[in-house]
């Protein structure tokens, strides 16, 4: 098991820390002592065999989701497991054969087994674990225990998850979040706003309500694409656009080049969250799953007290990332899910955006009959990661111009995303909804998996002939808002994130956030002179995004990495931003007071 650890340390880290090392064989020791202490000796061995496998199935799976997220998995994690079979082939693309190495213990198990079937005169078997006195064992599980408390009261001050993980132990990190989740600083929620309104007072700063209600009474369109990374937009291989339609819509209305992800452990449905109600994910666990059971303040029902019906469509089942708990906690008032949708198997997932965006007008073409104002948010899935679209769907000319790659596969889901959208869009103006509709585009999260070959910096470059940053490029999402009655498009370059959505549509909306009383931790995008905001689980807790750098904390500020978001080159001296730096640790420890505050509903 120790060996195990090891293996798993340097897919994780890329190296062995003997202090994290010492950590995780007390944890192993301990429970070895537990059972030399507790279980039956003639059951001892099937006990060990049993964690041992149990062992094995966690590195395996911790490496294979590190491969995707970049993060070290904890035990919250495993409310997500009933999904899997939804993304299995997302998961097999990121298996790799390296990854089975933490089995390799019960193959050699087996064929000893075989062996010692043939051996007639062996009277023992093979595989025995080593016995030795209770006593020695009781003594050796209190020393071990004390050192793992001890472990748990060290080290608080580490920021980044990484370098907790490596230096607490792997086993023992999962104990230290399971203490460390939910310890609140508030005795109420009055005194969580109290906090949250003075320390916003101290640093944000804005303009006048430029824009301000100008789009007031106007129906609004939230679309989330799948997947959706900023650095396809104007991008065009052998004369062929790869996103026409946003283009466009970069041309006739609000274009924002720098916006960031900000999602947590629930992906696509923390990106909803964020969207709605401007409050940072907790990144211990999906927001719909941890939270779903809140009565969570939200854009669906801000606008729902302005007459509007709040309506989400999505083509997978509602009890994926437990939407079904989500939507009603934010307050939509139908969900229209699976049944609602013609399967025309796009992919492994379901139903084509086409399909998704053919319901979705009908439904919102009715509302509107009613002469009644609504918002209407839908989810993308065609673009979703491993990428693979059917080839009636791929556009020739562009499939010829790219090679077999991710790169590729992805480049031609986005292209069939953005035409699907420019479908859609068609739709709302045959149907006399354009003019009347103020819609709101961005993307979830990146889409090009990091650890895949043709995905490094120098390949892309190489490709398409675009200067791409692992991480500033991967987690840049774009951010498109056309309104009606627009005389010319407008890029603002302002920095952002997906927590700034909701206050910059409740600013052209008309709905003033500071008479309502609602708390946000976003900015309108449309106002804010400066912006500093946070970003947890794919970075470490402590990373930000000024309108300056990316910076991605060591074990503190010190030994941090900053990054300009100009040059993508490193930023050397970033002692100035230290006051940004504990402003977003004490915004994400403050939202996370105030969501794990909210009353249940």
């Amino acid at each position: 098991m120790l060996i195990k650890i090891i293996l798993l340390r340097v897919f994780l880290f890329e190296e062995i820390s003997l202090k994290g090392l010492g950590f995780d064989l007390a944890f192993i020791l301990v429970l070895a002592s537990l059972i030399e202490l507790i279980v039956p000796k003639k059951l001892t061995q099937g006990f060990y065999w049993s964690i041992n496998l149990i062992l094995s199935i966690i590195c395996f799976i911790a490496v294979v989701y590190f491969e995707y997220f970049g993060s070290i998995i904890i035990y919250t994690s495993i409310f997500q497991a009933k999904q899997a079979g939804d993304v299995s082939a997302s998961i097999k693309a990121l298996i790799k054969p390296q990854d089975f190495l933490f089995f390799t213990d019960f193959i050699v198990a087996f064929l000893f087994y075989l062996v010692s079937k043939k051996l007639t005169k062996l009277k023992k078997p093979l595989l025995r674990p080593l016995f030795v006195q209770n006593k020695t064992w009781f003594v050796l599980a209190v020393v071990c225990i004390s050192f793992t408390i001890l472990s748990n009261k060290m080290d608080k001050d580490f920021t980044n998850e990484l370098v907790r993980a490596d230096q607490l132990g792997v086993l023992n990190y999962e104990l230290n979040t399971f203490l460390l989740r939910n310890q609140n600083s508030f005795t109420d929620l009055t005194e969580a706003k109290t906090a949250i309104a003075e320390a916003q007072a101290e640093t944000v700063t804005e303009s006048t309500d430029k824009l301000f209600g100008t789009q007031k009474g106007k129906n609004l369109i939230v679309i989330q694409l799948e997947a959706f990374q900023n650095f396809p937009i104007n991008l065009s291989l052998n004369n062929t656009e790869v996103t026409p339609v946003l283009n466009n819509l970069a041309k006739d209305g609000y274009y924002f080049p720098h916006i960031f992800q900000q999602i947590g452990q629930g992906n696509t449905s923390d990106a909803e969250f964020m969207s709605n109600t401007s409050i940072y994910p907790t990144g211990t666990i999906a927001m719909s799953t941890g939270y779903g059971d809140r009565d969570i303040p939200s854009l669906p029902k801000l606008l729902e007290k302005q007459g509007y019906e709040a309506d989400t469509f999505h083509v997978n089942d509602v009890t994926f990332w437990d939407r079904i708990k989500l939507y009603p906690a934010l307050g939509f008032t139908h969900f229209f899910d699976k049944p609602f949708y013609k399967n025309d198997n796009f992919n492994t997932l379901g139903a084509s955006d086409e399909e998704l965006y053919r319901v979705g007008l009908e439904k919102i073409t009715a509302i509107s009959k009613q002469n009644k104002p609504f918002y209407a948010q839908f989810i993308t899935l065609s673009s979703h990661h491993p990428f693979k679209i059917p080839v009636e769907n791929q556009n020739k000319a562009l499939r010829d111009s790219l090679t077999r790659s991710q790169l590729g596969d992805y480049l031609l889901a986005i292209n069939y995303t953005d035409y699907a959208l420019g479908v859609f869009i068609d739709g709302l103006k045959k149907a006399g909804l354009w003019e009347n509709t103020v819609l709101v585009v961005y993307g979830d999260h990146f889409g090009l998996q990091p650890k895949e070959n043709t995905n490094t910096a120098e390949a892309i470059y190489k490709a398409i002939g675009v200067k791409y940053h692992p991480d500033i490029s991967r987690f840049n999402i774009p951010l498109f808002i056309h309104a009606p009655n627009l005389q010319k498009g407008e890029v603002i370059n302002q920095v952002g994130g997906q927590m700034d959505i909701m206050p910059t549509i409740s600013n052209l909306l008309g709905i003033s956030l500071k008479e309502e009383n609602f708390v946000h931790f976003g900015q309108d995008l449309m106002n804010i002179k400066k912006n500093v905001f946070g970003m947890r689980y794919y970075l470490p807790t402590g990373s930000f995004f000024n309108d300056d750098i990316m910076f991605v904390p060591g074990k503190g500020f010190a030994d941090g990495k900053a990054t300009s978001l100009t040059t993508l080159e490193p930023v050397t001296d970033f002692s100035m931003y230290k006051d940004d730096y504990d402003y977003v640790l004490n915004q994400m420890k403050l939202s996370d007071d105030y969501v794990n505050m909210l009353p249940k509903r």
